[in-house]
């Protein structure tokens, strides 16, 4: 087999022109694309990290016991999955590798289909594409249901960029059919924290490794988390997979053959990440508050909310009553930027997103203040 080459330009730098133009803004840009934390590291996690510094040898791909223990015991308290192996856990640098490299990891190639949601994180194609494995758009499980072909996948609830939110009807559904096939089910849950809209404020997020999804049985399942977003762990590349304890040992396997493993500092600062849910409580309440003064400006400005009961985005559209009626997801970037606002082009999550943009709760309580301000002058 030849080099699988990605041949498509990175996707945001098409988003540099509009950047250009919303940094003209007399009051500055607001920057609500990519969604990158702006908020401090928790201190309780930094200096877990200083006091773990002093790292002279190599850590282990498979991480240290103490923090798959921590992943098993945050998975029971924060999500209900209960039963989890810490042999059933890997740590990863950061989700988007692992996302990328899973199809391959799991010999996945030519000949082989990877079924990946209409509006979707552009990795799990690109993954495939790596992989040289046909890609199956599709959101019902009936599009695949009965192929032999597939052999992975993916999901991702609640979902980037719209936040829509799979229940555990639709996962059991998927799982289902998926083990008929033999075929292995990944679920991208990096913001199963954030839920917003009853009943996700106030009850967890359904997990892949739910028992009522899973029927008890973690057999070809895997679930990606970061800490990223909770913990504001961008930097740090903190992140970890859970599910199989088969796949996650024939992952183990690979990775170690790579030399893939996360700093032992890093792995010190998970602990303490995981362990300690204040921080994590406070940072909702930030991203809670930010999104309670976006939302009815946005709609006062002429846009439409779609989904969005969960994650760390608002999933936007013209209002078809609107001035902005018409417009698809370049013509909304021209508009936002012309008010100095940054946002994500619909058209990078796949042909069901071109007529919406992804706005990101990831600035500063001043900034979204500012853009705030701006929308309501609209």
């Amino acid at each position: 087999m030849g080099l699988v080459q990605i041949t498509e330009d990175y996707p945001w730098d098409a988003v540099a022109p509009y950047a250009t133009r919303a940094r003209a803004h007399p009051d500055g840009i607001v920057d609500l694309s990519i969604g990158t934390p702006v908020d401090d590291t928790p201190l309780v996690i930094q200096e877990a990290l200083a006091k773990s510094a002093n790292a002279p040898g190599y850590p282990t791909s498979h991480g240290t016991p103490e923090l798959r223990a921590e992943v098993v015991s945050w998975f029971e308290r924060i999500r209900g999955v209960r039963g989890l192996s810490p042999e059933a856990v890997l740590p990863t640098i950061g989700s988007k590798e692992m996302v990328a490299l899973l199809p391959s990891l799991l010999s996945i190639g030519p000949g082989d289909v990877v079924v990946v949601p209409t509006l979707a994180y552009p990795t799990y194609a690109v993954g495939a594409e790596l992989a040289g494995a046909q890609i199956l758009w599709a959101d019902d499980v009936d599009q695949w249901a009965g192929n032999p072909a597939v052999k992975l996948v993916w999901v991702n609830s609640p979902s980037n960029p719209s936040g829509a939110v799979l229940g555990t009807e639709v996962l059991a559904e998927t799982v289902q059919e998926a083990r008929r096939l033999g075929a292995v089910v990944a679920s991208d849950e990096c913001y199963a924290t954030l839920g917003w809209d009853v009943p996700w404020n106030f009850e967890p997020i359904p997990s892949l490794l739910d028992e009522r999804v899973s029927g008890g049985n973690n057999e070809g399942l895997l679930v990606a988390y970061s800490l990223s977003k909770q913990s504001n762990l961008a930097g740090y590349r903190a992140a970890f997979l859970a599910g199989d304890e088969a796949l996650i040992a024939r992952l183990l396997l690979m990775r170690r053959h790579m030399g893939m493993m996360i700093p032992a500092p890093v792995q010190a600062a998970m602990i303490a990440a995981l362990q300690d849910d204040e921080h994590t409580a406070a940072q909702r309440r930030l991203y809670e508050s930010r999104r309670a003064r976006l939302v009815p400006v946005l709609k006062q400005a002429g846009f439409a909310i779609d989904h969005s009961e969960a994650g760390l985005y608002l999933w936007v559209r013209p209002a078809p009553d609107s001035a902005l009626a018409g417009e698809d997801c370049w013509g909304l970037m021209s508009v936002l930027a012309e008010w100095g606002i940054l946002g994500g082009p619909g058209a990078f999550y796949g042909a069901a997103g071109a007529g919406h943009v992804r706005l990101s709760l990831t600035a500063t309580d001043e900034r979204i203040s500012s853009a705030a301000a701006r929308l309501t002058r609209r």
